[in-house]
């Protein structure tokens, strides 16, 4: 059994952006010499999340339009709250992202079979920016043989 780690990085785009990471990740698949067992994807950012859903840029409108109204970046939270808070002053006002970030979580674990990742026809492995824009850091992990 092998183990390999690597990082994908990106630049995010503005407020909340979706990034399929299926290159990235093929990638660093060819890169391991693995071709059977686990994939793990892991953001390094609290106001990032990891998913899997279709790369469609309609159902990536409504997956925006949908979060937002979920956690209105407008909304008085206490996170927001910079004066009260040990945090340097150029802290950005971004408790929905958090939220948003923990209900959404921060990694997938995916099966690698014959080199490819087990996945259905319209899936693919997604960075959620939720407080862009940022660069941004996702682990992989690949361990099998």
């Amino acid at each position: 059994m092998k183990m390999i780690s690597s990082f994908i990085q990106l630049d995010s785009g503005k407020g909340i952006s979706l990034h399929d990471l299926m290159q990235g990740l093929r990638d660093a698949i060819a890169a391991s010499g693995i071709s059977n067992g686990f994939v793990t994807v892991t953001s390094q950012h609290t106001t990032t999340a990891i998913a899997i859903n279709e790369y469609e840029q309609r159902l990536l409108d409504d997956i925006k339009a949908f979060l937002t109204r979920l956690a209105p970046p407008g909304d008085k939270y206490l996170h927001n709250d910079i004066a009260l808070r040990d945090c340097p002053p150029d802290e950005p006002e971004n408790a929905h992202s958090h939220l948003v970030g923990m209900l959404l979580g921060s990694s997938e674990v995916i099966a690698l079979s014959e080199g490819e990742l087990v996945l259905g026809q319209y899936q693919s492995v997604m960075l959620y920016e939720l407080d862009g824009p940022r660069t941004r850091k996702v682990s992989v992990q690949i361990i099998g043989e």
